[in-house]
């Protein structure tokens, strides 16, 4: 019996456009461990690890007449190769080559006549180094059926595990008369299939429809020398993409949230505030009509009422992102009082609760958390922000030690900037994915992201405590679990 995908999922690939891509990516930097790493390697592992993941091995055929949502098949001739690949810098290379070559990736569309992802070695970084990148499907990882494959690429220990045979035999796919028939007995049978794939493919065509009458609003403008009115972080998606990524210390987090309380979430986020305010200064934004920039954030819940995945339930979280407050103790206390407010529900699960899942689970979360992203878009926010708190002890690939992790989310039709942040191995790693021809200075944004850190970092050696909170030792704790 196949299994057919679900509308929600099948909602992911209708939206799907040229300049809008669904995939989720990672960008992964590591050490060479002793006995040395190359895509030899890495297809071993994969090859490995992937029968943990069935749903890598199959890919969607469509049904005849679009009669039901298309269902997974195995891929009769599927081509390890095709999907781990081989990529190289230039010795040495750069930190700036790889973004480079990472957004000219995660730029490019999957292959939808194959499984929905790739990974990436890429060789050639300074000091011996290699990086892994990975992007799939928003379609293939929902935590329900599939996991990331990166979370169970990588291990605890520097020791490889002994590799496993892997027997896998592809099932045979059904005929065009097979799918037909299943399609017409789902139709009888689960009458909400069939409605389903009737509200995906409709929305599918209003949304084409209102693309064209942004086109024609922008051209007509044109005509008529009208100026649209311009809003801070939007404005339609090109082809290319640039990524940016940032590499902070955890300890400083914590260092900020023990002198003025909060989590090292808030702290996150009002680093994320002050970084997009200094940055909008900096291309002459006007911030008196400004005050507040709406984001999602994705958060943990307890919810029966939601979809159950392997990391509990995700749901979308607003915040208004103070970026016109120049104070950035008092930003820090906004944040700090909205996701109050959140944990005063009873529905918050504690962020050492995500970092202790089994795995890497971060790249699974962000994948998840992209899902959420995409469903609420039409509530209208500006930004989204994805925080994951990973493993405080290091991880290792085939004996290779990871160094740094970097989310890339994807970006949504005029939201020409995603951001991604996880904390891993004492580190808080910052994944911007931009809009090459949108926000062409998307890198001076890393660069204010650092700056509203040092920000809040020298409000933590004031005499005076902040209102309603008690003073602290300004010590930095030792390495934990990030809360």
């Amino acid at each position: 019996m196949v299994e057919r995908l679900r509308a929600r999922d099948l909602a992911f690939l209708t939206a799907e456009t040229v300049v809008a891509p669904r995939h989720n990516a990672t960008v992964e930097v590591f050490e060479p461990g002793g006995a040395g790493f190359d895509h030899a390697r890495l297809l071993e592992l994969v090859s490995d690890r992937i029968s943990f993941v069935p749903r890598y091995r199959q890919r969607l055929v469509e049904v005849p007449g679009r009669l039901a949502t298309p269902v997974w098949v195995d891929d009769e001739h599927f081509d390890l190769g095709y999907h781990v690949r081989r990529s190289a810098l230039p010795r040495p290379g750069t930190d700036d080559q790889l973004r480079e070559l990472v957004a000219r990736i995660v730029s490019r569309r999957l292959d939808r006549s194959r499984p929905l992802w790739e990974i990436y070695v890429v060789e050639g970084l300074a000091e011996g180094r290699f990086a892994l990148l990975s992007k799939s499907h928003q379609a293939l990882v929902d935590g329900v059926h599939t996991v990331d494959l990166g979370q169970l690429l990588l291990d605890s220990v520097a020791e490889p595990r002994p590799l496993e045979p892997d027997d896998w035999t592809p099932r045979s796919i059904p005929s065009a008369l097979r799918l037909v028939a299943g399609a017409v007995r789902d139709s009888v049978t689960a009458p909400a299939t069939f409605v389903d794939t009737v509200s995906v493919t409709t929305g599918s065509a209003l949304r084409t429809a209102e693309r064209a009458s942004s086109r024609a609003k922008v051209v007509a403008d044109a005509l008529t020398g009208r100026r649209p009115k311009r809003r801070a972080m939007a404005g339609p998606l090109s082809q290319q993409r640039r990524v940016v990524t940032v590499e902070t210390e955890l300890d400083d987090y914590r260092r900020i949230r023990e002198a003025h309380g909060g989590t090292v979430n808030d702290v996150v986020l009002a680093t994320v505030a002050g970084g997009l305010r200094a940055w909008l200064m900096t291309r002459g934004e006007a911030l008196g009509g400004t005050r507040h920039m709406r984001a999602l954030v994705p958060v943990s819940v307890v919810d029966e009422e939601l979809e159950a995945t392997s990391l509990g339930q995700i749901a979308p979280h607003y915040v208004n992102l103070p970026v016109g407050e120049a104070s950035p103790l008092v930003r820090l206390h906004q944040v700090s009082y909205s996701f109050q407010a959140h944990a005063d529900t009873g529905r918050s699960v504690a962020a050492d609760r995500i970092a202790g899942i089994a795995g890497f689970a971060p790249t699974t979360f962000h994948a998840i958390a992209a899902r959420v992203a995409a469903t609420e878009v039409r509530r209208g926010y500006q930004l989204s922000v994805t925080n994951v708190p990973g493993p405080q002890t290091p991880l290792y690939l085939a004996g290779a030690r990871m160094v740094a992790t970097y989310p890339v989310p994807p970006l949504l039709e005029d939201h020409p900037l995603a951001i991604g942040v996880t904390s891993y191995d004492g580190r808080v790693f910052y994944g911007l994915n931009a809009d090459r021809d949108q926000l062409p200075d998307a890198d001076l944004l890393g660069t204010c992201l650092r700056e509203a850190l040092d920000e809040l970092l020298s409000t933590t050696t004031a005499t005076r405590a902040p209102r309603g909170h008690k003073r602290t030792s300004s010590r930095r704790p030792p390495r934990g679990g990030a809360t």
